[in-house]
């Protein structure tokens, strides 16, 4: 694994799988999402991760044109409504169910590859010569 990940570090997998504490802490995260204000300015989850790293830049890249178009769309208008120090229009609000998960795959295949990167280029290779005893 890439240190540290670009995608952060999460329990999310871990809340998931015990039924008991993600009924727990589901509203305590809805609430979150709700306030944190990303939705209200329509821009998903994912449309906050930063560019600057190299992993992020790579997983970008692998994006449709249509889904890059869109994430473009969004950071310009919340932007905008930054400025203007407004939120968009309730009917314009991000749903909860529209805030998927689409640049955190990809960003996790990357980590991936250049974790399996990282160790095939530290791998050590010892040629053995037929007849000969490895030490």
């Amino acid at each position: 694994m890439v240190w540290p990940p670009a995608s952060g570090l999460s329990l999310a997998n871990f809340v998931r799988s015990r039924p008991a504490l993600l009924k727990m802490i589901q509203p305590v995260a809805n609430w979150y999402a709700n306030t944190a204000g990303w939705r209200r300015m329509g821009l998903r989850h994912d449309d906050l991760i930063r560019e600057e790293n190299h992993i992020v830049q790579k997983a970008l890249s692998r994006l449709p044109a249509e889904v890059l178009q869109a994430r473009s769309f969004r950071l310009k208008r919340a932007m905008q409504q930054s400025v203007l120090h407004k939120d968009l229009p309730p009917n314009e609000w991000l749903k909860p169910e529209e805030d998927v998960r689409y640049l955190q795959p990809l960003i996790e295949q990357v980590e991936a590859e250049e974790a399996e990167r990282q160790l095939l280029d530290n791998l050590v290779v010892e040629r053995r010569l037929p007849g000969k005893k490895a030490h």
